[in-house]
């Protein structure tokens, strides 16, 4: 008998079902380890092969890595296809919830793997990364078209805030989901649902949040020099990953050698940790000086809300992705996550409160405040895009998503 060629090979089931179990476990390590974090050794081991075998399917780790990513998004354009045949915008918005939802829990059940988070494709080199840009880009705009065509630029402004925040808000769920049991999917699908459509804010809630003096405060818990490397380390790590920020990449940023850099800090773990813990202040600061500010609920939350905006839309400061967390060793990983939940739990006293008051919608105050966390977090990506008008509009136009709803056409014009 002839010997079977490889392209042959390549088109069996058997070959089909152990690549797939190879991207599984890729994307399973690539959520714990990240893209270059990830080794051959490690997929090898978690799919019960060595690693000569792996390298069958993917002769380098960075082609493993793509693969990994390319299935996610071609996962997400087929489920937005899905979405995308339901009548009407409120019902695509819904559709496509709902279809991330029945994967989470088939996820719970152990009926299918997770696939890989995208955090890393801009860590990924060229001309793979190019590739990947490009697929994400196909998936960003066929979410923005579950609103329909755009009539003018300021629709296509306002739908492609809506879309980043409903992706936002998807990717953001395994993160908090884990705190309910699987019976419980459908309410908290519902839930969400109705403050993706409805918003937080009751009808005759205006916007006119205060802009929040924070350098203050911030000056008080930061050394001066110190605040400069966090800042510079802050911004390559959202832009490149945990990996791909190097400690000398950071050094060349503020064009400083690195033995000033390990005079500031004793390892990048500890950076990371502390680029975090930064970020964290400045979220409480802002949420204390509203606080103090006083004013209805709505006004606190607004105000909080858009000031944190601002400072993600600036170039000098933002907040530390919570994609970096996955890098960090255990414990400090779980402090970091229950110093996050500790600021969610904030938001949600406050639309309590508000709700108590009357300025804010009876909504679920934990899982709208989970909402608050997901574009709190992700604005840092729509940066460019708030660069195309004013930064008060931008602010208006992001924060709306959710404050307002998905489907609130106020600040168009």
């Amino acid at each position: 008998m002839a010997a079977m060629s490889v392209d042959e090979g390549h088109n069996t089931e058997r070959y089909r079902q152990k690549r797939d179990a190879i991207l599984a476990a890729a994307a399973q390590a690539i959520n714990e380890q990240s893209a270059k974090g990830m080794t051959f050794a490690d997929v090898a081991q978690r799919v019960g092969l060595n690693t000569t075998s792996v390298t069958y399917y993917f002769r380098r780790k960075d082609e493993l890595a793509a693969a990994a990513f390319e299935h996610t998004l071609a996962r997400l354009l087929e489920m937005l296809a899905e979405a995308a045949e339901a009548p009407t915008p409120q019902a695509r918005v819904a559709r496509y919830l709902s279809i991330n939802m029945a994967r989470l829990a088939r996820i719970e059940r152990g009926e299918e793997a997770p696939f890989a988070v995208l955090s890393d494709l801009r860590a990924m080199e060229e001309p793979i990364r190019g590739r990947l840009m490009a697929g994400w880009q196909k998936v960003f705009r066929a979410t923005r078209s579950l609103w329909g065509p755009a009539p003018s630029r300021a629709h296509t402004d306002l739908y492609g805030a809506r879309a980043h925040v409903l992706l936002e808000n998807t990717f953001w769920l395994p993160i908090w989901l884990v705190r309910y049991e699987l019976d419980q999917f459908p309410r908290v699908e519902e839930r969400l649902l109705d403050v993706l459509t409805h918003g937080i804010a009751t009808n005759g809630a205006g916007w006119s949040p205060a802009m929040l003096d924070l350098h203050e405060q911030m000056a008080q818990r930061t050394e001066p020099g110190r605040e400069a490397f966090l800042l510079a380390a802050t911004r390559l790590i959202n832009q490149l990953g945990y990996r791909g920020a190097s400690v000398q990449r950071i050094a060349s940023e503020l064009n400083v050698t690195k033995g000033s850099f390990y005079h500031h800090l004793d390892a990048k773990d500890d950076l990371v940790a502390a680029c975090y813990r930064r970020s964290f202040d400045t979220i409480t600061a802002a949420q204390q000086l509203a606080d103090a500010a006083g004013g209805s609920h709505w006004h606190r939350l607004s105000s909080a809300i858009a000031t944190l905006l601002d400072v993600q839309f600036a170039e000098r400061g933002p907040l530390l992705r919570t994609t970096a967390l996955a890098s960090l060793p255990g414990d400090v990983r779980a402090q970091m996550v229950e110093r996050s939940n500790r600021i969610a739990r904030r938001y949600a006293g406050t639309i309590m409160d508000g709700v108590a008051e009357g300025s804010m919608r009876a909504v679920d105050a934990l899982i709208a405040a989970q909402a608050l966390m997901a574009i709190q977090n992700a604005a840092f990506d729509m940066r460019k895009w708030a660069g195309t008008m004013e930064r008060p509009h931008a602010i208006a136009l992001y924060a709306s998503t959710i404050l307002y709803g998905m489907f609130d056409d106020r600040f168009l014009r």
